[in-house]
């Protein structure tokens, strides 16, 4: 089978990564990368790939079948009206784009054009996350009642100091953070319709929040907690439990998110289970069948690739949509505006 030609715009850390799957797909192959930079053209040399300034320049010269844009938040929208117009189907990095009115705009856009996009939310081609939906969806936890999350972590002050802009308004672990763990939930829980939060930056003092507890409403009528924060020494996070990024230390004793059902309980992502084998003599009295679920861990980065070779060939639709990208952007944006108004905010959209 011939590869399927994937070019990345974006050479910076997230980049890198995507031209480092593709690289490795025995599907997809490197066709070029797209940046302004000089420091560019060296990784497209040592690729073996051309170097191109712009995508106009792409799209001119080197047409790919499909393009990863990996370029900065600001000119994701931009960049996707240019790949749209271009016939070539995408994967857009989150978010969608800065903010939910810039993203309805290219999701009409998307419409209008019959543009297949896929959202870069790449922990939904979790192995992880794909055995705990499927675990949720056989019933065996029943009914979904309630979840806990969380994603506390430690930023170190150099985090900071690299990037003074991470300070300020517009950055935050809301923004920066918080809408990875979203989707996460969306996968497992539903939809999210409303949403309570409290933030402090007291520990940091910064223009932005280092903390926030935050209240979701699905609709199924299941409540959720999380707690989020980057100053937070614990290694209740994704990044610290699921053993996926090897850049970061894991510990395979924490979890951090915890689904309860009517028949019983899982924990993610050590997958622990603990269900009644009884559904006719449930009680706090009575002990759990306590089990771990098979869960086989990798790369999702890996995975998110060869599906968005498999949608260039139109063998599979998006399994993250531009709708799911505009929404978990929605949802984060109501955090933002729950946090600071105090008051409950409406999340759902048909």
């Amino acid at each position: 089978m011939e590869k399927t030609r994937i070019a990345v715009a974006g050479a910076g850390y997230i980049g890198l990564e995507h031209i480092r799957v593709v690289r490795e797909s025995a599907t997809c192959v490197l066709s070029a990368v797209v940046d302004p930079s000089d420091a560019a053209a060296g990784i497209a040399a040592k690729a073996h790939v051309p170097h191109y300034r712009s995508l106009d320049e792409l799209f001119e010269k080197d047409r790919p079948d499909g393009v990863v844009l990996a370029t900065p938040n600001t000119l994701h929208v931009d960049h996707a009206r240019l790949s749209m117009q271009a016939g070539v189907p995408m994967l857009l990095e989150k978010p969608i784009a800065p903010t939910v009115e810039q993203a309805e705009a290219l999701v009409a856009d998307a419409d209008r054009y019959g543009a297949s996009v896929l959202i870069g939310h790449h922990r939904a081609h979790s192995p992880i996350m794909a055995r705990a939906k499927a675990v949720i969806d056989e019933g065996r936890l029943g009914s979904l009642v309630a979840v806990m999350g969380s994603a506390m972590f430690f930023k170190p002050d150099q985090y900071f100091a690299d990037a003074p802009w991470r300070k300020r308004p517009g950055a935050g672990p809301i923004l920066l953070n918080m809408i990875h763990e979203i989707h996460n939930l969306r996968m497992l829980c539903g939809d999210i319709v409303a949403v309570q939060a409290f933030s402090s930056n007291a520990t940091r003092g910064f223009a932005v929040e280092d903390t926030v507890a935050i209240n979701l409403r699905f609709a199924s009528g299941a409540l959720g907690t999380f707690l989020l924060s980057d100053t937070a020494a614990s290694a209740r996070s994704w990044e610290q439990t699921s053993q996926e990024n090897k850049a970061y230390t894991s510990y395979a004793d924490e979890d951090c998110y915890v689904i309860g059902g009517t028949f019983g309980s899982l924990s993610i992502p050590t997958m622990r289970l603990k269900t009644y084998g009884n559904a006719e003599d449930r009680s706090w009295w009575k002990p759990f069948d306590v089990s771990v679920a098979d869960v086989t861990r990798d790369d999702p980065l890996k995975h998110q690739m060869e599906h968005f070779g498999q949608v260039v060939r139109g063998e599979a639709k998006p399994i993250v949509t531009a709708r799911d990208g505009l929404q978990n952007l929605r949802i984060t944006e109501a955090i933002v505006k729950a946090a600071k108004t105090g008051a409950v905010v409406e999340t759902a959209y048909s």
